[in-house]
């Protein structure tokens, strides 16, 4: 099933940009893909990193083979790597990252454990990658609306 958040709309037709589905994935393999790698891809291959799924061990160890491969075919390097976190925060629906917190008490909003329990672990992933100081995070509050963490205007 292919998946994509409201907030990602102004690019998913194009996919110039690289959704955070493939995000998530690409962290559960442990691998880098820098958006110009991501921009070299055709619409096929950007599609079946969308599609393939990355969830057994087997298909993780597809997933990144797949990536590896295409990278290297396309630019003639090794795509980068990344260690995968044994027990990564989008997994623990009993804390509050500290980056999401914060990045929510700036706006004014308080989400509760029991909101955070009740998110996917792609919404977890999400919050928490669009709440890092290193991210531009312009999606932040409109992701906090589409997951009915604060209500729409």
């Amino acid at each position: 099933m292919t998946y994509f958040f409201e907030f990602e709309a102004d690019f998913v037709d194009s996919l110039r940009c690289i959704p955070m589905l493939v995000r998530y994935k690409l962290d559960n393999c442990g691998i880098k893909l820098k958006l110009a790698e991501w921009n070299q891809m055709n619409q096929e291959s950007r599609q079946k990193l969308i599609i393939l799924p990355c969830d057994t061990d087997s298909q993780i160890e597809h997933y990144r083979d797949y990536i590896q491969q295409l990278v290297l075919k396309l630019t003639g390097k090794s795509v980068a790597e990344l260690p995968i976190e044994p027990d990564p925060a989008w997994l623990d629906t009993t804390n509050i990252p500290r980056s999401v917190d914060e990045k929510a008490q700036e706006i004014g909003i308080i989400i509760t454990i029991e909101a955070w329990e009740n998110l996917t672990i792609l919404q977890r992933f999400v919050l928490i990658k669009l709440s890092r100081p290193s991210h531009e995070n312009k999606n932040f509050l409109p992701a906090l609306v589409e997951f009915n963490l604060l209500p729409k205007s």
